[in-house]
């Protein structure tokens, strides 16, 4: 791979990334208590990181949050349209989205019924964030789905000394087009502050039909004082993408990496077609409205009530199916070409409240977190060609049905030094959840389902703060984690029983820092119990089933420093090496009929692997990056601001799935950023311009996938099927920003 070996040799030197600074110039004291809560401070022995505004505020604009994030420690991020725009998603040790917990404001943003976070709905976060602090392993108690693998704890919470403004445009390549505008007065002297931003996002993406349309907008009313903060917020998010989410299969990848199925269809004539509205749309907005009181120097109470409102739908071209596959009566088995959509309409409140106190030797914080999620889905048939254009499609339900997930979350944490150099932390939390579900789903199955959970997680652990800068900790902690929805239903329609997942988290780590030097090195152990994996098995109708596995594990080290040697000069990197399996797995493959006939037999057979390494986790991730301001030390003018960095990331071998093989694997791959950026100062304010350069060395290459096996009963071979998702090669990106 071009250009691995010269960051490799650095990488030996420099494994690691130092913890971003804070944001300068805001004032924190009260605002800042809203996001402290689920955040660890620097005695909680959590391993985390730290990126700063400064930091998000200088990542490439075509970036979404998840492609910000890319060069933290054992993270992997990947893009389906293959650029950093449109849907994009991560892994932190392996673990996927739907097992990160991540929180906006100490609110949880992870949908209820999913427990993913769909990032593209909230494009831009990057430029609105005052900080954000990524925790690996369970982490700090936090509300919403359980934290399996790493939470992301975001803040918007920070208040400016001074009235500001700024705009920043940028253009790239595949007709990305970027543009932010925001403003705000500051703190004024009767200590009310407002700050508004809008962003406007737009690519033609680069594989077909990955162009995005994605806008947001964030406005907050302040008022603070010595003892008390009250803030309104609003984040409103709207894109509309087309639907990348099919990949391709490796024969057409050789022969066209930008190809796309989506929306494909055959004329008349027997030409391949394109439907042009292919498309995925969603808006959702999120208000909050927080108040803060300082009852004396060491306590402080934060209450936020939160409603996030979220409505929308994909659309897709549906070439060759049946009436009675969309609930028609009348000539049901009829095939022919549709257009349907399948869209949602969700409400989700919360109300989030917890008291600090906090002496010179103990810390304690104790709150709660009420929740409810109600979301509708709902399917609807736009047209057919076998009813045509004269057909009353309003007057037809295809499907609806309705989730309603309530939970509570009780908490209470504390941190007391009975030494100078020691910091005991314990921390208790109970969840209560409730969830219903009603109404068929698009096969008409019923999905009338209701349950309940109950789960107790403790965690507890020692720092020590040593000598002339160095560090150590160590801690355990047990969670428990609800099925999702897509779980839930596929459970209801193959009849088996299913069982919430419990890993237990232990992690010891050390960490020097200096001036001009910072390493940390850290052991985990995250040792689960009937983790729901993806084991082959298929329901009835095809349906991908997940299973529990009695015994998995992920166990790690995680190496990381950054290093300043001159004013001019620094160097960050890290190396997460790990292993990644499951005890003794049973793979199910279910039987077709023939090449041609795809449906089911009802036959699986079972493949016993023994122990395996799970699906989609790299063995090895590792980054590093230099940056170089040449006349930082030296220049009086704006030749002092002028920076030029370039990164590397490498990812190990990932199995599509889990029995190891290496036909159905996204191979190692490594990809470079180069950047140049500079600052002019004028009188009224100051100019910036930044050039990106992304996957400096063109490789192609491609980071995620997907795969199925079936046993085909005509002559008893196995049928394989893999989508993978390329990235885009050599590809630019320029900044323009004015601030004052």
């Amino acid at each position: 791979m071009r250009g691995f070996l010269f960051y490799a040799a650095v990488a030996l030197l420099f494994p690691g990334m130092a913890q971003g600074a804070g944001p300068e110039g805001v004032v924190e004291k009260l605002d800042s208590a809203v996001v402290m809560t689920s955040r660890a401070g620097k005695s909680t022995p959590v391993t985390y990181t730290m990126i700063s505004r400064e930091e998000l505020e200088n990542v490439n604009p075509m970036n979404s949050l998840p492609m910000a994030l890319s060069l933290q420690p054992s993270v992997v991020a990947v893009n389906e349209g293959g650029t950093g725009l449109g849907y994009s998603k991560m892994t932190v040790r392996g673990s996927k989205g739907s097992q990160i917990n991540v929180t906006l404001n100490g609110i949880t943003l992870n949908d209820a019924e999913s427990q993913e976070v769909f990032w593209v709905n909230m494009p831009a976060l990057s430029g609105i964030l005052s900080s954000v602090q990524l925790q690996r392993g369970l982490g700090t108690s936090a509300s919403g789905p359980g934290a399996f693998g790493a939470s992301i704890n975001m803040s918007t919470a920070s208040v400016g000394q001074h009235p500001y403004a700024s705009l920043d445009m940028g253009y790239g390549s595949y007709g990305t087009f970027t543009s932010t505008v925001s403003t705000g007065t500051g703190m004024t002297d009767k200590g009310v502050y407002f700050d508004f931003a809008y962003s406007k996002g737009m690519t033609d993406g680069y594989i077909r039909n990955a162009f995005a349309d994605i806008q947001s907008a964030f406005a907050v009313l302040g008022w603070m004082n010595e003892k008390n903060s009250l803030r309104l917020t609003w984040l409103y998010g709207d894109q509309r993408t087309g639907i990348t989410w099919h990949g391709i299969d490796l024969e057409q990848y050789r022969i066209d990496r930008r190809y796309n199925p989506a929306g494909e269809y055959y004329d008349q004539y027997g030409n391949v077609r394109y439907y042009d509205n292919d498309t995925d749309n969603y808006t959702q907005n999120h208000l909050q409205l927080n108040y803060t009181r300082e009852f004396q120097k060491n306590m402080i109470w934060t209450t936020t009530l939160n409603w996030t409102k979220g409505d929308g739908f994909f659309e897709n071209y549906k070439a060759g199916d049946s009436l009675r596959d969309y609930n028609f009566s009348l000539d049901s088995d009829r095939k022919g070409d549709f257009i349907v959509q399948e869209a949602m309409d969700n409400h989700y409140i919360v109300l989030n409240s917890d008291l600090r106190y906090s002496s010179d030797n103990l810390s304690v914080t104790a709150g709660l977190n009420l929740s409810r999620y109600d979301g509708d889905h709902i399917g609807k048939v736009l047209w057919s060609d076998i009813l045509g254009d004269e057909y009353d499609y309003s007057s037809h339900g295809w499907y609806f049905n309705n989730g309603l997930k309530q939970e509570l979350n009780l908490f209470a944490r504390a941190e007391y030094s009975p030494l100078e150099w020691m910091t005991a932390y314990a921390d208790l939390q109970y969840r209560g959840i409730i969830l219903d579900m009603k109404g068929p789903e698009d096969d008409q199955i019923s999905l009338d389902y209701s349950t309940h959970w109950n789960f107790i997680n403790p965690r507890a652990g020692l720092s020590f703060d040593l000598s002339s800068g160095h560090k150590a900790y160590l801690s355990a902690a047990l969670a428990h984690r609800e099925p999702g929805r897509s779980d839930i239903k596929e459970v209801i329609k193959s009849k088996m029983s299913i069982r919430p997942e419990k890993m237990l988290d232990i992690e010891f780590g050390y960490a020097y820092s200096s001036e001009s030097l910072t390493v940390s090195a850290n052991v985990y152990l995250m040792e689960y119990w009937d983790m729901l994996l993806e084991t082959g098995r298929l329901s009835n109708v095809g349906y991908t089933i997940k299973e529990n596995v009695p015994r998995s594990w992920r166990r790690g080290l995680e190496l990381a420093a950054a290093w300043n040697p001159l004013t001019w000069l620094r160097a960050d990197a890290n190396l997460s090496l790990s292993t990644n399996q499951i005890e003794d797995y049973t793979e199910y493959v279910q039987h077709v009929d023939t090449y041609d006939n795809w449906a089911g037999t009802g036959r699986v057979t079972a493949y016993n692997y023994g122990r395996t390494t799970m699906l989609m986790s790299s063995s090895v991730v590792s980054m590093v990056r230099l940056s170089v301001s040449p006349w930082k030390g030296i220049a009086s003018n704006s030749l002092k601001s002028t920076t030029l960095a370039i990164d590397g990331k490498y990812v190990g071998k990932q199995y599509l799935d889990n029995t190891m093989s290496d036909d159905r694997a996204v191979p190692q791959y490594f990809v470079s950023n180069l950047s140049l950026s500079h600052e002019f100062e004028t009188g009224h304010g100051s100019v910036g311009i930044s050039c990106h350069i992304n996957n400096l060395f063109n490789n192609m290459y491609y980071a995620d996938g997907w795969c199925y096996k079936n046993i085909v009963e005509e002559d008893g071979s196995f049928c394989y099927g893999v989508g993978i998702y390329p990235q885009a090669p050599l590809n630019y990106m320029v900044k323009l920003s004015y601030r004052f």
